[in-house]
């Protein structure tokens, strides 16, 4: 009788380890699992064509803290044409964060301002490879570069 209740207790107790043991190695495989998948892909709004439409909500107009808010003066063409080019138009800025007016069409290029949200700019042309739009400021003067899929055209 002894023996028979030790066998049953060692019986259980290496059934119990052999359980939690399994249930551990699920566990864990199944949190590995998750924690190791590859998220989706972000969709941003210059990457052609955006599923959802820029937020409708307004943001207060300011330029960036971190660009100079007054231009290079060497950014300033001295003779400029009132009206637009045949294939310029006035646009309005719709990234909800602004925009960097940049020297030359390159992320690496020099910031010369920011432009905030729904802030009016003339859309002069386009880069060869189409990423990137030179634009003027209305009254300043100020030319750069933005990046295109930022912009929609005013009505």
């Amino acid at each position: 009788m002894r023996l028979l209740g030790l066998i049953k207790f060692l019986l259980g107790f290496f059934l119990a380890i052999a359980l939690l043991f399994v249930a551990g190695v699920g566990a864990t495989r199944y949190l590995i699992t998750k924690l190791t998948a590859v998220p989706e892909r972000p969709v941003f709004a210059n990457d052609g064509e955006a599923s959802d439409p820029a937020p409708e909500a307004e943001a207060p107009p300011e330029v960036f803290a971190d660009v100079p808010e007054e231009p290079d003066p060497s950014a300033v063409e001295e003779d400029e044409p009132d009206e637009l080019d045949e294939e310029g138009y006035t646009a309005i800025v719709t990234q909800p964060i602004g925009l960097i007016l940049r020297e030359d069409p390159d992320q690496e290029s020099r910031r010369i301002t920011g432009l905030a949200y729904n802030t009016e700019v003339e859309i002069l042309g386009e880069s060869d490879t189409q990423e990137w739009l030179r634009v003027r400021l209305p009254g300043s003067g100020i030319e750069g570069w933005v990046r295109a899929g930022n912009t929609t055209p005013a009505n």
